[in-house]
């Protein structure tokens, strides 16, 4: 069990529940608080330093990591591969549209099931790919317009923004302090944006985001994003 990156998400948590959000943020979830139960299996069963590569995505999807509190957390990977099945709670303000069922949930986080089922694929057991591979995400908090339509830190006004990404840099150095990687894979431009800023001096790369959004994930993700870390020899 690492308690360093136990604390370190303990006081993210705490820090990011004091901040206020403008228009169009109607509403916020952070998993690290009504789902930290699964976070802290996530991370007292997987994040022993030292890893050699870091994977960082943006923030948590709806169906993933809001349900089970683990990064890109589909629950599938999360309840039969992780191994981890615990009970969630509720977010104080929740939006009619976008309710926590935690493990029962019936949706799947597309996201999450494709870079966890790449992950599957190449490792048989989650604790043969946890031996040198980490999973995080820059932001911990969830935003909603009124509609309950995903809103993604990039798109969160300057104000809003600033002090939100000063906590978030400040965890993820942390982290990366913590677990002292080779290699930092920022799963999406955003997150390989983050790295830049906070660890130049780190040997940093890019994979495409799996998100559904994205055209160029829907042709072949998992093709594009095995060529980018066998190119850079993340992989063989």
């Amino acid at each position: 069990m690492n308690s360093d990156l136990l604390f370190a998400a303990g006081k993210l948590r705490d820090d990011v529940d004091k901040l206020k959000f403008e228009n169009p943020v109607h509403c916020v979830y952070n998993p690290l608080d009504y789902a930290w139960a699964g976070h802290e299996q996530y991370l007292q069963r997987f994040g022993i330093a030292p890893k050699k590569v870091l994977f960082l995505g943006m923030n948590p999807g709806p169906w993933g990591m809001a349900q089970t509190g683990v990064p890109f957390g589909e629950i599938q990977a999360v309840r039969d591969w992780m191994q981890i099945n615990v009970t969630i709670n509720k977010p104080g303000l929740e939006h009619p549209k976008r309710p926590i069922q935690g493990f029962a949930c019936q949706k799947s986080e597309v996201s999450g099931r494709r870079l966890w089922g790449l992950f599957q694929k190449r490792y048989e057991t989650a604790s043969a790919f946890f031996q040198d591979h980490f999973v995080v995400n820059y932001c911990p908090l969830i935003f909603m317009n009124e509609t309950g339509a995903n809103l993604t830190p990039d798109k969160l006004p300057s104000s809003s923004a600033k002090n939100l990404f000063a906590l978030c840099d400040a965890h993820l150095q942390s982290v990366i302090s913590i677990l002292n990687p080779d290699t930092l894979v920022g799963v999406g431009g955003f997150a390989e944006t983050c790295f830049k800023r906070v660890a130049p001096e780190r040997r940093i790369i890019k994979i495409i985001h799996p998100s559904p959004a994205s055209p160029a994930a829907n042709r072949d993700w998992e093709g594009s994003a095995l060529k980018s870390l066998r190119d850079a020899q993340v992989w063989k």
